[in-house]
């Protein structure tokens, strides 16, 4: 593809994107004749689903269209629900404020960037909601942020406000900063270098977090007795220790980012001590090992289908990771951690099926219900029920094939990727490309 041809197929890609929505009524379509894979339902075939408002009003077969309802015809194809990326870090404007260890206060919600090209990628995958998070570069990163991929919506339409509100934590070589070089006379190596540094310093800012919150509970019941102290001197907040009491409160659940087992356990010892909520493990590698304790704990994992080893820490990964824990009663889900892999990530739910002896729905479900399980949203989206919002996406063959690929994926009853229609866009943006240009030459 030459440069001007590539030039003209972005312009048209994202001026088809940005006029999708209007192919739906509103928020209102229905869907005929599909294979309807439910995840929690069964299977239905030569299904239905109506969508209204943006919520899934039945599910059956033939149903007819209210008037004015756009009908999509989806013979031959898998329906299934939206696809959710439980760890990606697409759509952000900075990820990671390395510049110290501690920074609890640096939320990702605040730089959600809507305009980001990842989020088309990751719709014509399938995905129609991401946990995108702060980086690992810190042992308490920062809050993080679950979006709906609206493309060509403003960044506050695209946020998730039902989701649960989680807090990154990291472990292991990133945070100790194994691959730092230190230069003659440049700044000194920041604190902690070392797991042992890295357990320490996350229980010293949780003993501190602990006082705070106990200094605030003081003076709030004192502040509303009926019997006040004539001077009360008020207390001073502080951004950091605001979120860590929080979290301690249960009003936040933490992430993770974790490779080795015996890092894993620290953490949860740390989590057992201050009675904070784990809700998942990130990468999690070795998690195999210690998949009684993670089950028994209700800690789930949100890991890689493969592509282990890349570095030490992830030497002892195996690609039955996730399907042994699922096997073992742990909640797993398949993520991306990268604003390429998350166009595919239905073909890695799939590996599980073979490396861990996963049967189709079980496989499905690390991509659809167990990541909105794991976020705290599985009431609203991660398997096609009446009630739910309308998010669907509609593939051409059986997810679980290596051989599928996604035609269509919907947010809410609103159409934001549709394959047949960039196709069209293509061969246009190519006729014109090879038109003769005004004075001769092509």
């Amino acid at each position: 593809m030459n440069a001007r041809l590539k030039r003209l197929w972005i312009a048209a890609l994202i001026l088809a994107v940005a006029s999708l929505p209007a192919f739906s009524a509103g928020g209102s379509l229905l869907i005929k004749n599909g294979t309807l894979l439910t995840v929690t339902k069964g299977v239905i075939a030569k299904g239905d689903i109506l969508v209204l408002d943006g919520i899934i009003r039945q599910i059956g077969m033939n149903i007819q269209a209210p008037p004015g309802v756009q009908v999509i015809d989806a013979t031959g194809k898998y329906v299934i629900p939206g696809i959710i990326d439980s760890h990606t870090h697409i759509a952000l404007n900075g990820t990671n404020e390395g510049s110290e260890a501690i920074t609890p206060e640096a939320d990702v919600g605040t730089v959600v960037n809507a305009d980001d090209t990842a989020i088309l990628t990751a719709l014509g995958g399938g995905v129609t909601m991401v946990h995108t998070m702060h980086g690992s570069a810190n042992p308490i990163g920062g809050p993080n942020v679950v979006l709906k991929m609206k493309w060509g919506k403003p960044s506050e339409d695209m946020i998730v406000n039902e989701a649960l509100r989680t807090l990154k934590f990291a472990l292991g070589e990133n945070v100790k900063q194994s691959s730092r070089t230190i230069l003659p006379g440049g700044p000194p190596p920041r604190y902690p270098q070392t797991r042992m540094g890295t357990n320490a310093i996350i229980r010293r800012e949780m003993l501190k977090a602990r006082v705070y919150m106990e200094e605030w509970d003081r003076y709030n019941k004192l502040k509303t007795s009926k019997t006040p102290p004539k001077i009360l001197v008020p207390l001073r907040k502080d951004l950091r220790m605001e979120v860590l009491a929080d979290l301690l409160r249960g009003k936040m659940v933490a992430r993770c980012h974790d490779y080795q087992a015996t890092e894993a356990l620290e953490f949860m010892g740390l989590a057992k001590e201050f009675g904070f909520k784990i809700q998942a493990l990130e990468h999690a590698w070795e998690a195999y090992k210690i998949a009684d304790e993670l089950a028994a704990a209700k800690i789930g994992i949100s890991v890689f289908a493969d592509s282990w080893a890349y570095k030490m820490e992830a030497a002892e990964g195996i690609a039955y990771d996730a399907g042994y824990c699922a096997k073992k009663g742990v909640l797993v889900s398949i993520n991306s951690d990268s604003a390429e892999r998350i166009r595919r990530l239905f073909n890695d739910a799939g590996k599980t099926m073979k490396f861990g002896g996963l049967n189709e729905t079980e496989a499905l479900s690390l991509v659809t219900i167990n990541p909105a399980i794991q976020l705290g949203v599985d009431k609203i989206v991660g398997s096609l029920e009446v009630g739910k919002q309308g998010d669907i996406a509609i593939f051409n063959e059986h997810p679980m094939s290596a051989y599928t690929r996604c035609d269509m994926t919907i947010i809410e009853g609103d159409v934001y990727f549709d394959r047949a229609q960039y196709l069209k866009e293509r061969e246009e943006a190519a006729k014109q490309a090879q038109a003769p240009k005004k004075g001769g030459r092509p």
